[in-house]
C-alpha cells in the first residue's frame, strides 16, 4: 500500500476572504464556510472551515490560522508560509 493524502489544511487571517478567493476566484466549488457552530472543548479552536474536494478524492480545508493552531496544538506566530497540515 502506498501513502495517499486525504486532506490539506490551510491557514489564513481572514476565513471570508480566503473562501473568496478559491471559490470566486480560482473556481473551486464548496458550500462554503461550515462547522460555525462547533467548539473544539479539548483544543479550544472554533469549529468554522471551508472544504474543496479536489481531484482524486483529496479533501482542502481553509481554516483562520489561529484556529489551525489550536487545532495543531502549536503557538500561533507571526503569518508564514508554513501555515498548513497534511493528513495521511
Amino acid at each position: 500500500m502506498y501513502p495517499r493524502l486525504i486532506l490539506i489544511n490551510l491557514g489564513g487571517d481572514n476565513l471570508d476572504r480566503s473562501l473568496s478567493f478559491y471559490r470566486d476566484g480560482l473556481g473551486f466549488p464548496t458550500q462554503g464556510i461550515v462547522g460555525a457552530e462547533f467548539h473544539d472543548e479539548v483544543t479550544g479552536a472554533d469549529g468554522s472551515v471551508v472544504f474543496f474536494e479536489l481531484e482524486g478524492g483529496i479533501m482542502f480545508s481553509l481554516y483562520e490560522r489561529d484556529n489551525l493552531a489550536k487545532d495543531a496544538s502549536v503557538i500561533l506566530d507571526p503569518p508564514s508560509s508554513t501555515e498548513f497540515s497534511l493528513v495521511a
